[in-house]
């Protein structure tokens, strides 16, 4: 089977921008990512693309020109990104296709994310009781992790304050400030230990890759990236995920430890071979949970790694060198592809500010979306 090369890359600015639709936001990513690489819409065999508030990704062909090309919709929560880039990865990996673009963009409502639980396969009363209230999951999740393995609420802080202090250097980003310590740990307590400078916000914002076979993208680039696996894993009876109607006696590895595991066979290399990291950072709890489930540290080793600036963007392991979702927010069909976006910047050579150091090699994404779905991919130069 061929390789897969990502060629071209685009990304619209996260936050808010009230003169563009969602659907313009994505549109924008995409002629900046053909752009990248020279090419056209007319160009493209194929496109995987998904949003879940700003309307049918399809519909982009309206914005791009009507040229008759497959594109197919994809939804999988905050994975939406990660699912899109996984079909657009298959379908050239196959050989059916040689030349093809995953895109995804939202505009979400100011807010917390509002889900109706019948349409997670739940009863209404699961919603009418709060259970539908992610900020609850995660402010329990990470307390009890935070308790097992010995980690103080520090640790919390020590992310969300790494995560302001990147997107500062970020011109995409969302937060553009950074935050201090002191301010983070006392701002208002949404669910016990987060407080509210620890949660990504919905937002807006695009982000488009194309994509192509190894033979036709050195037609095109002289520096491809290759995207050297793609993973995506759903949850086992016993993994406790977001919107799970029980909790299982025994606990089983989260989908994450399975899609990372993956990924990693797939391209033949190990975390500790990743020169630059994304991983999902709903809040600061989840990126301590990723690290270890990932595998690039062990359970409870986090707040020493932190503390020791280890996924600093000097550090031995940057980790979500773009401020992650923190930072710029989370418009969910937009978030795995922005991963990608930062890591083909980084692998390229070209993040500015915050470039990580040693001409980086190899670089990994991870992103989660409910009810437990998680999405890996390894990337080399």
């Amino acid at each position: 089977m061929t390789d897969v090369c990502i060629i071209g890359i685009g990304i619209h600015k996260f936050g808010r921008t009230p003169e563009r639709s969602g659907m313009q936001q994505g549109a924008f990513a995409v002629r900046q990512a053909l752009a990248d690489c020279g090419l056209e819409w007319k160009d493209m065999q194929f496109a995987f693309g998904g949003s879940a508030a700003a309307g049918s990704a399809d519909a982009l062909v309206n914005e791009l020109g009507l040229t008759g090309i497959q594109f197919v919709n994809v939804s999988n929560g905050c994975a939406t990104g990660g699912s899109a880039l996984l079909s657009a990865y298959t379908a050239i990996k196959s050989g059916e296709f040689d030349l093809g673009v995953a895109v995804g963009f939202d505009k979400h409502p100011r807010g917390a994310f509002n889900s109706d639980p019948r349409s997670r396969g739940l009863e209404t009363w699961y919603g009418d009781t709060g259970l539908m209230l992610t900020t609850q999951f995660f402010g329990m999740k990470i307390q009890k992790y935070l308790d097992d393995y010995g980690l103080s609420r520090d640790t919390l802080g020590l992310v969300a304050q790494k995560a302001f202090r990147n997107g500062s250097k970020n011109p995409n980003a969302w937060r553009r400030d950074e935050v201090d310590m002191d301010t983070i740990m006392n701002s208002d307590m949404l669910a016990h230990p987060l407080t509210k400078f620890m949660f990504c916000s919905p937002s807006e914002g695009g982000a488009a890759l194309i994509l192509a076979s190894e033979k036709t993208a050195r037609r095109y680039t002289n520096r491809p990236i290759f995207l050297r696996a793609a993973a995506l894993k759903t949850r086992h009876y016993g993994s406790f995920e977001v919107y799970s109607p029980y909790l299982a006696l025994q606990r089983a590895p989260s989908p994450t430890v399975f899609a990372s595991q993956a990924a990693f066979e797939m391209a033949g290399v190990g975390p500790e071979d990743m020169d630059v990291i994304q991983v999902q950072d709903t809040e600061s709890g989840a990126e301590i949970m990723h690290m270890a489930e990932n595998g690039f540290c062990k359970d409870g080793e986090q707040e020493k790694l932190l503390r020791d600036g280890a996924t600093s963007i000097d550090g031995p392991m940057p980790m979500n060198t773009d401020g992650g979702c923190i930072a710029n927010g989370e418009p969910i069909g937009a978030s795995g592809l922005r991963q990608i976006y930062e890591v083909v910047l980084q692998l390229r050579g070209e993040a500015g500010e915050r470039q990580v150091p040693n001409d980086p090699k190899t670089g990994y994404t991870h992103v989660y979306g409910a009810p437990g779905i998680s999405a890996c991919t390894v990337l080399q130069n």
